[in-house]
This record gives structure tokens, C-alpha cells and sequence, in this order.
């Protein structure tokens, strides 16, 4: 499940799908490709966010290829428990594999991320990938659980010798810049075509090492794809070493 910040579960009226894709672009894997795992929920898959790191990414001439293994609801234990993400991860040849959950701000529940990020870990590095953890943020009745957010992703990255991907840092800056910005979807936890957008950008610049700023808007205005895209330039960090 999704931990770490709700009283009672706010996706349980979506229905539990699993989500296994790939891009349409991978039929034939590109020679030095960024190829990219996501193992996740559905804060990565409402507006397809890796989806959308493909077309940024095509737009710019940078080869990427990746699959996501998502579950609405599911937590990094749920998906060890389940065993998918290690079957996708053996396959081997990735570059990176992101590893998302919950907002996960409270003591426990980072207890589990940094306990399955560790575990992740071990198997990424049999075939000589890298985790990174994607930061994510807390329901909007929450909002003063963005410090325990990323203290909780950024000790698992630290623990399992991994990336911080920092979404929900990038979410704070953007509303440091315009705090009008309508980042969280109608149920007030899932983004909206902004929230991931944001995200996207700054996964993008996490795997690419190259600024966001001048990519396309896509599902977004030019004038608030500019803000977003500066908003994710200044918090995200290098990419990891290939």
C-alpha cells in the first residue's frame, strides 16, 4: 500500500490494475540507450510519467528506453512480496531503476523504504544498474510532511547507494515561484498534467545530466512549462554514472 501520510487509503476506489510497459521506441534495444526500470504506483503512472520522459527526451536526441512495473496502491514491499519488479530487474541491461512508493514521512514507513530500497539495491547491482530513489510528496492535507518526505527518500538513497530523484523538492520550488500553480489532482494526493510534467522534467534531467529548460511543454502551457522547467533546473542532482 501506499504509506506514510494517510489516515485511510485514498486510492480505494481505483481499481487494482497492474501496469507492465514498454516503450514503443525499445522494440529493438538502442545501442548506449539510458534504459530505465520504474517499479512504482500510480504517482508515476497517472499522466504516464515515464511516457513523458520518452517524448522529452526524444525531442532533445536522447536515446531512452524503459519499462514500468506498477500496481495502484502498491508499496516497495508489496512489489518484493509480489516478485515482478525482481523478475524485470534480472533481466538486466538497465541503466537505472527508479523506485517509488508512498510519501512515506513518518518513522515507520521510512523504516521500509530504506529496508526494500537496500533489498532493491542488491539485486540492481547484480546486473550492474543503479537505484534511484523518485521523491515524491504528501497529500495536500499534509503539506507540512514535505521535510519528512525527503528525509525519508533521500536516507534510502543514501542506504541503498543510490540517486535521489527529487520530485517533491521540485514541487516546493515551483510553488516558491507561483504558489497559484495547480500541482495536486481533485482528490488532492495524484498530480495533475503539471505535477507530472515537473516530475517528468526532473527525471529527465536526473538520468540525462542536461538542463530542462527549452524542452517542449507537451501537456502543458509554454509559459508554465518555462517555470517548471527552472523550478526542476536548480534541485535536481547529477545523473548517475553509466
Amino acid at each position: 500500500m501506499i504509506s506514510g501520510v494517510m489516515s485511510a487509503p485514498m486510492l480505494r476506489t481505483l481499481a487494482s490494475i497492474v501496469v507492465l510497459t514498454v516503450c514503443a521506441a525499445a522494440a529493438e534495444t538502442l545501442p548506449g540507450a539510458t534504459r530505465v526500470l520504474f517499479v512504482g504506483n500510480s504517482l508515476t503512472t497517472v499522466n504516464d510519467v515515464p511516457a513523458l520522459v520518452g517524448q522529452l527526451a526524444a525531442a532533445s536526441a536522447q536515446r531512452y528506453e524503459y519499462r514500468t512495473v506498477a500496481f495502484n496502491n502498491y508499496s516497495l514491499e508489496d512489489h518484493w512480496n509480489r516478485g515482478d519488479a525482481q523478475r524485470a530487474i534480472a533481466e538486466g541491461g538497465w541503466s537505472i531503476v527508479v523506485l517509488q512508493q508512498g510519501p512515506s514521512a513518518l518513522p515507520e514507513s521510512r523504516v521500509s523504504l530504506v529496508d526494500y530500497a537496500k533489498r532493491f539495491a542488491i539485486d540492481a547491482q547484480r546486473v550492474r544498474a543503479r537505484v534511484g530513489l523518485f521523491m515524491v510528496w504528501p497529500s495536500s492535507n499534509r503539506m507540512g510532511d514535505f521535510d519528512g518526505v525527503r528525509l525519508s527518500y533521500a536516507a534510502a538513497a543514501g542506504a541503498a547507494g543510490g540517486l535521489l530523484i527529487p520530485a517533491g523538492d521540485a514541487w516546493r520550488e515551483a510553488w516558491r515561484r507561483d504558489s497559484r500553480l495547480a500541482l495536486y489532482g481533485p482528490d488532492g494526493f495524484h498530480p495533475t498534467a503539471a505535477g507530472s510534467y515537473l516530475a517528468a522534467v526532473v527525471l529527465y534531467q536526473a538520468f540525462f545530466g542536461r538542463s530542462p529548460v527549452g524542452l517542449p511543454p507537451l501537456i502543458v502551457s509554454p509559459s508554465q512549462a518555462r517555470l517548471l522547467q527552472e523550478s526542476a533546473a536548480v534541485v535536481t542532482p547529477a545523473p548517475p554514472s553509466r
